[in-house]
């Protein structure tokens, strides 16, 4: 399969179960997801998510990835023992997956031991820049900052 661009938007901060959850949107057009399709994958998310221990900022980023024909990705990354990204996804439209069928808009949870996928991974290393600038490295852990710290909005990138 060749490689081709998608496009990566920022649509904000959400409070699910008790965790602030930075969102990150990416399409193969640069149009945002289906309203639909949007509604279903953050009616799941609770089900992705850990409880907060108590310790570390009840911190998640979630990719939610618009794919081609029927696909839509959700993978919930969240923070955990204070440096650590617990992985958790779902998807729809994939049966080979798992999911009953090829709509959009019914997520499965999968039990694969993926984390993503090349258009859905440019949100990590900025992820873990951020976690450490403002929960890690200050004397007090900065959690609207880390919030606030997106990956900018515009192509998921290449090879470069």
């Amino acid at each position: 399969m060749p490689f081709t661009e998608r496009f990566l938007r920022t649509p904000g901060v959400i409070e699910v179960s008790g965790r602030q959850v930075k969102r990150y949107h990416v399409s193969t057009v640069d149009a945002e997801i289906e309203g639909g399709v949007q509604r279903a994958a953050y009616e799941l998310l609770p089900a992705l998510l850990p409880e907060p221990d108590g310790e570390t900022p009840p911190a998640t980023f979630a990719v939610l990835h618009r794919g081609r024909g029927g696909a839509a990705y959700l993978n919930a990354y969240s923070w955990v023992w204070g440096n650590v990204i617990e992985c958790r996804t779902a998807a729809a439209g994939v049966p080979f997956l798992g999911c009953p069928d090829e709509d959009p808009e019914r997520f499965a949870a999968l039990a694969r031991p993926w984390i993503g996928c090349v258009w859905e991974l440019p949100p990590l290393g900025h992820e873990r820049s951020a976690w450490v600038r403002h929960v890690l490295a200050p004397d007090e852990p900065d959690l609207p900052g880390y919030l606030a710290d997106l990956l900018p909005e515009g192509k998921t990138g290449g090879a470069e």
